[in-house]
This record gives C-alpha cells, structure tokens and sequence, in this order.
C-alpha cells in the first residue's frame, strides 16, 4: 500500500513538471542553456556505445581516444589554435582555479591584478590565495557602466612586475564586454601574463586566442547548448604551469581524471554548432532582447536598465531594477510560479539573500530589486509578449 502511494505521488510530480515544462518561459540562459538535440543525441549514442577507457590499448579505448582527439581539434580550429593548448576540465571553474593556483606556484606571480566585478570562480580563488599570504591583489578601476578602466589597467601594470590579470571577456550579470585587443595588448607591453573567463561569451563571439596576447582562458559548454559537467582551459603554448589535480596523469599530465568522453564530444559539437550559426543566432537574440527591452520601458515606470545595449555589452542579455515594494521583494518567486524562470543575478549566487556584488560595483540602488533577463536561439518573440502579460499583473 505505502509503495502504490509512493508510487503515485511521483506519477502526479512528473507529470505536474512536465506541464510546467511545455508551459514555461525560459529567459535564464545566461545561467545555463537547454541542451541541443543534436548534441543529446551524439552523447547518447557515446554513452550507450562507447563505453570504453581512453587510456585503455584496446579497441574500445582507442575508440573514445579517437573521440577525445576529434574534440580537441574541432576546438582548438574553432579557436585559431593548436590542438595541444586544449584541457578538457569539469567545468569554467575548474579551468580558472588551475590557470590562477598553476600561475601563482609555477610563474612565482606576487601581483594579480582584477576586478571587483568578477565570477566568484576566479574571486574566491584569489581572495584565497591572498589569505595565505601568497599574492598581493589589485583590482582597477571601472568606468560608468561596470566597464574596465583601460587607463587605471595601464597605471597598474606599469606600477608591478610578475603580474597575472584575471578579467572575464562578458560579466555575466550585467553583460559589459571586455576589449580583448586593447587588454591583450597592454599586458604585452608591460609583460603580465593575462587570464581571460571567456565561460559567457564563448560561442557568441568570434574568438581568435591566436592572435591575442592571451596565456588562459576558460570556457564551460553549458553556456552555449552543450552539457554540463564539461569545459577546457586553453594555455598558450609559450608557458607551462603545475596541474591542480594530480593522479593518472590524463590530458598529458595537466588534468588527472577518467575523461568525460560524452561531456567532451557534447562540448565540441556545441561549441561548432555555435559558431557555424553565429550570425544568424546574433540576429534572432538580439532581436528578442531588444523587443522586451521595449515592452519594459512601455509598460513599467521607474524601472532603470543596469546592462550596456551598445557593442560594448552581451546582446542576449538584460539586467533591470524595479521600484521597491512587497510585491518586488518576492518577484522571482513570483514569476517561477507563473512558469516565467529569470535570475537576479547570477545563478552561483541566486540563493543568497546579500545584495549582488557587481550591482552594488556599478552603483545601483541596493532598495530596488534586479532581474537578469537572458535569452538563447531557443526563445520565441511570442514569449517576450507572454512574460510582460505576468510581469503586468503582478507589478501593476
């Protein structure tokens, strides 16, 4: 009797998710991205199929060796880069604690220049690093609009020697965009070695690190329709740093661990479907983004637009406070039970109740609550007019 019950409970709770499923408005894809079916179907025919260890000799490690090299290359093409400055890791954070922990202990680094309005992932990494009395950190100055301060940048690096940047290529909450010409360039005069989160651009912008002045960057393919569970990091042929996980030795000696032979394939795939499809991908988004930017500023008074919808900023993305109330305080509760799923900011950081660090850097009202709206080659203009309906009847 008790298992029939249990039994139907979980009927009645699938079918219950599957409602809201077809129902639902996805507008956060900045936090992750629906899997493309193409790719599900290629990682279900290596899970199912090919099974075997690519560090094995046999046929079958051979097999997903192959598979892993394939990958490699398709990414590294897509990049302007050659094969062997590939890491397949987990995940973007993984790939920046290695590029920040292996730079500090193989390059001896002592000054790491950054910003206040980075992912937590190279943060936390160096506010750890810091603690223990390993670096000394720097961070330069934004200009309006959470912009880098090219001039304060410049100031900086000519002021230290042995330095590492770390600065993302496009925050994810506001979107503003990093010159990787100007940056790249600046640390080549002055000799820094430069990291570079690429985790919210990459597959949005045509990125060639050949031809940057870039030493890593960091990249996970749930951003752009592939798996999680899957990212790289590129290092520059020019350097070498320690691994951050010792063990068997895989991705010649710099990411010890079993590969992720479906992740991997899954990142690669993706990643060329984005790229391949770039265009016209850029032209769909920005089209849905700029029309529910409109109905925004339509319908709802005293609203303000905390995101750059210039060249300088992420074209799938919007970041807007609302006026203060009871009804704003609980308006992403609000919104998920009316099938609507936005974020307040990023996605690592949605539960926590403190203001977001990289709206309090931009000096944005801490009284009035954000929402992250973010789109992806998925999102419909029909859906655009159906979130502003529920935006209309709880705000109004």
């Amino acid at each position: 009797m008790e298992k029939n019950v249990f039994q139907l409970l979980r009927i009645k709770r699938n079918f219950a998710l599957s409602l809201y499923a077809v129902f639902m408005i996805y507008f956060d894809n900045a936090a992750t991205t629906p899997l493309d079916p193409g790719v599900a179907e290629l990682m279900y025919d290596i899970l199912r199929n090919r099974y075997g260890n690519p560090s094995s000799v046999h046929a079958p490690g051979r097999e997903s060796r192959v598979i892993i090299e394939d990958a490699r290359r398709t990414v590294a093409s897509l990049l302007g880069v050659k094969p062997a400055t590939i890491f397949f890791t987990s995940c973007g954070t993984e790939a920046l604690n290695t590029a920040i922990s292996g730079a500090v202990e193989g390059f001896g680094i002592k000054h790491i220049i950054t910003s206040t309005i980075e992912h937590h992932a190279v943060s936390h990494t160096i506010d750890h690093l810091h603690a223990h009395q390993k670096i000394e950190v720097h961070h330069v100055k934004l200009a309006a609009g959470g912009h880098i301060d090219y001039a304060d940048l410049e100031q900086l690096l000519s002021c230290y020697s042995n330095v590492l940047v770390c600065l993302m290529h496009a925050n994810n909450e506001i979107g503003t965009l990093l010159d990787l010409e100007i940056t790249s360039q600046l640390c080549k005069q002055h000799h820094a070695f430069l990291l570079v989160d690429t985790v919210q651009s990459l597959g949005k912008y045509q990125l060639d690190f050949g031809k940057l002045h870039i030493h890593f960057a960091a990249c996970s393919s749930h951003k752009f329709h592939g798996p999680k569970g899957s990212g790289f990091l590129y290092i520059n042929q020019d350097v070498k740093i320690p691994p951050l996980l010792q063990g068997g030795g895989q991705e010649r000696h710099m990411r010890s661990g079993t590969e992720n032979i479906a992740g991997i394939a899954g990142l690669a795939s993706a990643l060329n479907l984005a790229c391949t499809h770039m265009v016209d991908n850029r032209q769909h988004i920005t089209k849905i983004r700029n029309a529910m930017a409109d109905q925004l500023s339509n319908n709802f008074k005293g609203i303000v637009f905390n995101n750059d919808f210039s060249e300088r900023g992420l074209y799938n993305l919007i970041n807007v406070s609302v006026p203060a109330g009871s009804v704003a305080d609980m308006l992403l509760q609000r919104l998920d039970m009316e099938g609507v799923c936005v974020s307040g900011g990023s996605a690592c950081t949605s539960g926590a109740v403190s203001v977001s660090p990289v709206l309090q850097a931009i000096g944005c009202d801490p009284e009035k609550p954000a929402l992250r709206f973010s789109f992806s080659k998925f999102n419909q203009l029909h859906e655009v007019d159906e979130c502003i309906k529920i935006l209309k009847s709880i705000l109004n």
